[in-house]
């Protein structure tokens, strides 16, 4: 005959406490299992011997109702102990989730079996999700950076300004004249030469030039981006929206994707003749489906290798109207005083960069950018940062330009390691760098006209 089971409230609590996913909750069920054999041991005895020393002065519906009186008193003990442990086990694993690391939901289930007194089976059958963090294993400090850069040839107040802005983050910055592809300074040459790294979502420069040339787009247009969302490319420029830049992504497809990448300089050497650089690459085939196609190539860049000297060229391009220079560092000074700029090739985006300078301006105005703010204010900075991570590493970028008293300087900040590298601190390092200019008096006039206001009053390239 089944019995018939009372949901009483410790039991609830028990059952909630696995249905919200409580990692203690399989914990609990399993001391429940090892304190219901040990109850039912010990009720197997104590009706032992109440069945051995009552046989002469008990009758039997007295022994059946001590049974009873000891089967309730055991499933009690049981169930406190399940509600205990339960408790015990939620606050232990409230405690151990809160740690500042990002965060993903994997969805799991789990099956948890007992047994009533009276012998009857239950199973509850939970559904959760369980939170898995990243964790960096990357240093996002180095000693000694600039040890073996080659400097002779360099500017001496921007590099002074370029390391003191660095300092021991590990990483590289760049600054670069971008009416001629000269780079100005180049700290920490090993890694500004390197094979590079995962663009993140600097690569939405070169996707938003894309869906403009192809007239998918202005920077007005409202892009659905699913239901009645939509968004402009002013603002998911400023606020770096990955799924405006998924979706245009798809509508342009991969082999267009590629042609523009190509074109900007991505997959070759973006310098000429510099001794020890080495190429980033662009993949000849589409991210597969699974790891997000296309889509997921134009809002972080996966499966692309991009080195800081390519994306200084391309954003050179950008801050000249269109024309992408081979970079060029001099090794003394007699190369600086016979230096001659080489053309590589010429773009024709000069119509389409007014479209994008709004949103590259408020990427530092008020949106990923805008910690450079914290350090300089002086005169208007437009660029665009870029934050990810691939095994263990974070990456941070930034890549700018700015309208300075002695024209325009481009720089990439490219920093990688641990927790404390991703894309707002390098536009962070960006300002220290201008605010390093400005206190050396590198700019000929500090007149009161060029502080900013938040509004940009742009030169003609």
């Amino acid at each position: 005959m089944a019995r018939k089971v009372t949901w009483n409230t410790p039991i609830l609590i028990c059952l909630i406490a696995a249905l919200v996913g409580i990692p203690g909750a399989r914990m609990a069920a399993a001391q429940t299992s090892s304190g219901g054999s040990a109850s039912t041991a010990k009720a197997h005895t104590t009706r032992a011997s109440a069945s051995s020393a009552g046989t002469h002065k008990t009758s039997a519906s007295k022994g059946t109702a001590s049974r009873r009186v000891a089967s309730k008193t055991a499933a009690k003990t049981t169930v406190a102990r399940l509600h205990s442990t339960t408790v015990r086990s939620s606050r232990t694993s409230v405690a151990s989730f809160r740690t500042p690391a990002a965060t993903t939901g994997v969805r799991t289930s789990a099956v948890y079996r007992g047994r009533t007194r009276s012998g009857v089976r239950m199973v509850l059958a939970v559904r959760r999700t369980r939170r898995t963090y990243e964790r960096f294993t990357g240093n996002s400090f180095a000693d000694n950076l600039s040890l073996g850069d080659v400097t002779a040839g360099e500017d001496p107040v921007v590099r002074a300004a370029a390391v003191d802005a660095l300092g021991n983050m590990n990483g590289t910055a760049l600054a670069i004249d971008p009416s001629n592809g000269r780079i100005l300074a180049m700290v920490n040459q090993k890694v500004a030469l390197s094979s590079g790294a995962e663009p993140c979502s600097t690569i939405k420069l070169a996707v938003s030039l894309a869906a403009l040339d192809e007239g998918l787009i202005t920077r007005d247009t409202p892009v659905n981006l699913g239901g009645h969302y939509t968004m402009t490319l002013t603002t998911a420029l400023a606020k770096s929206i990955n799924p405006y830049f998924e979706t245009l992504g798809r509508m342009l497809g991969f082999e267009r994707v590629k042609h523009y990448a190509n074109e900007f300089g991505l997959g070759e050497l973006a310098g000429y003749n510099i001794e020890g650089e080495q190429l980033g690459t662009y993949p000849d085939t589409e991210l597969p489906a699974a790891e997000g196609g296309v889509g997921r190539m134009c809002s972080f860049g996966e499966g692309i290798s991009m080195t800081p000297l390519q994306l200084g060229a391309l954003t050179s391009a950008i801050a000249n109207g269109g024309t992408l220079y081979y970079l060029q560092h001099p090794q003394f000074p007699e190369e600086v005083a016979d230096f001659v700029p080489k053309v590589k090739r010429v773009l024709d985006i000069a119509p389409l960069i007014p479209e994008m300078q709004d949103g590259m301006e408020g990427a530092v105005d008020y949106g990923t950018a805008r910690s450079l703010r914290a350090t300089f204010h002086e005169f208007p900075v437009l660029g665009k940062t870029g934050t990810c991570s691939n095994n263990g590493t974070r990456y941070g970028w930034f890549a700018a330009y700015a309208d300075t008293p002695k024209g325009r300087i481009v720089t990439v900040f490219f920093i990688e390691g641990g927790r404390p590298s991703f894309g707002p601190k390098a536009a962070e390092l960006t300002g220290e760098f201008y605010r390093g200019l400005w206190d050396r008096n590198y700019f000929e006039s500090k007149t009161p006209q060029m502080a900013w206001t938040g509004q940009t009053v742009r030169t003609t390239p």
